[in-house]
C-alpha cells in the first residue's frame, strides 16, 4: 500500500511538468537497438544541459518507457549473444560457488545478531530503509527535485522509480518460478531450514508462528535497492561519492536481509545481479529516448555562434536541417 501511495504521488508529481498526450517519438523507440560508442558501450549524455524542457518525462511516456523497461526485461534473453551467454555463465558460476555458504552464513549471522543487541538493532533499521524507508527517500528525493527545478534530480528520481517497480515485477515472476524456501521456513520433521528448491507449485510455506511466507528467491529488498541504487550511479558517474554511497547502502541492506533471517547468500546475490542489470537497462532506455528527443529539437533550428580566431570574435549562425 504504502509503494501504491508512492507511485501516486510521483505520478502527480509528474502531470505538472508536461501535457498527458502521446509522444509520437517515444513510439519510434527500439529498446533493443542500443547505440555504441567506438569503446561498444552505450554512450549516455549525463552532464546537467541533457536534461530539460525536451527530455523531461511526461506523464504519458513514463508508462511508455515503463513498458518498454518490462518488455526488455523479459525479451532481451531471447536477443543474447555469446558473451551474454557467457555472462550468464559466470553469473551461475559464482552462485553454484556460493551455494555451499548459504547454510554456514545463515548460521553465522544468526549468531552475530543473537550475540550483539548493536548488531541486532542496526540490522533491524537498515532492512526496513530497503523497504518502507528506501519508498520515503524516493519521495522526499523527488519533492526536493521539483520544489528547486532540479530537472536532472527529477529525472534520475523518476527512472529509479521505473527501475524500483521493474526490478519488483521481475523478482515477483522468479520467486513464482524458483519456488525456494526461506531460512526461516518451519519444518516441524527437520531440524533446521534447508535452502531447498521447491519450483513453480511451492507457496512459500509458514513460519514457526503459522504466517504465511512468501518465497526466498531472490531477495526483493536487494533487487530494488541495487536497481534505485545503479540508476544514480549511473546518472552520477561523474561525482565518485554518489556511486560509492548507492552500492554501500544497497549493500548493507543486503547484508542485513541475511543477518534478519529472512534470505540465504545466493538469494541476495542474485537480487543484486538482478537489480544492477535492471537500473542499468532503465537508465539506457530513457538515454536512448532522449538521444531521440534531442536530435528532432536539433532539426530545422538556428543558433548563435561565436568563436574566437586570431585576436578577433567572430560571430556566425548556424542553421540545423
Amino acid at each position: 500500500m504504502l509503494k501504491l501511495k508512492l507511485i501516486a504521488a510521483l505520478m502527480l508529481l509528474i502531470s505538472v511538468t508536461g501535457h498527458a498526450q502521446a509522444d509520437t517519438l517515444i513510439k519510434k523507440l527500439d529498446s533493443l537497438r542500443v547505440k555504441k560508442d567506438s569503446a561498444g558501450v552505450q554512450n549516455n549524455n549525463i552532464e546537467k544541459e541533457a536534461y530539460n524542457k525536451n527530455t523531461q518525462f511526461t506523464f504519458s511516456s513514463y508508462f511508455i518507457l515503463l513498458g518498454s523497461d518490462l518488455k526488455q526485461e523479459i525479451t532481451t534473453p531471447f536477443h543474447f549473444k555469446k558473451r551474454d551467454w557467457l555472462r550468464v555463465a559466470e553469473i551461475g558460476l559464482t552462485m553454484a560457488a556460493l551455494s555451499f555458504a548459504d547454510e554456514p552464513v545463515q548460521r553465522f549471522g544468526l549468531k552475530l545478531r543473537d550475540s550483539s543487541s548493536t548488531v541486532r538493532n542496526v540490522s533491524h533499521y537498515i532492512t526496513n530503509f530497503g523497504g518502507n524507508y528506501e519508498t520515503f527517500t524516493l519521495l522526499a528525493l523527488g519533492a526536493y527535485s521539483f520544489t528547486f527545478k532540479n530537472k536532472k534530480l527529477q529525472t534520475t528520481t523518476l527512472l529509479a522509480t521505473q527501475a524500483y517497480l521493474t526490478g519488483g515485477i521481475m523478482e515477483r515472476f522468479l520467486k513464482s518460478l524458483f519456488g525456494r524456501q526461506r531460512p526461516y521456513y518451519y519444518n516441524p520433521n527437520a531440524v533446521e531450514a534447508e535452502p531447498t528448491f521447491h519450483g513453480p507449485l511451492f507457496h512459500g510455506g509458514r513460519d514457526i508462528n503459522g504466517n504465511k511466507l512468501s518465497n526466498s528467491f531472490p531477495s526483493g529488498h536487494a533487487t530494488v535497492a541495487f536497481a534505485a541504487a545503479t540508476v544514480f550511479a549511473l546518472e552520477y558517474k561523474d561525482k565518485p561519492l554518489i556511486p560509492i554511497l548507492s552500492y554501500s547502502v544497497a549493500t548493507l541492506i543486503g547484508l542485513s536481509r541475511i543477518t534478519e533471517n529472512k534470505h540465504w547468500t545466493t538469494d541476495v546475490f542474485m537480487g543484486a545481479v538482478l537489480g544492477y542489470y535492471t537500473g542499468k537497462q532503465v537508465v539506457n532506455n530513457y538515454h536512448r529516448y532522449a538521444q531521440l528527443k534531442a536530435s528532432r529539437q536539433k532539426k530545422n533550428s538556428v543558433s548563435l555562434n561565436i568563436e574566437y580566431f586570431h585576436g578577433r570574435i567572430l560571430p556566425g549562425l548556424i542553421y540545423k536541417f
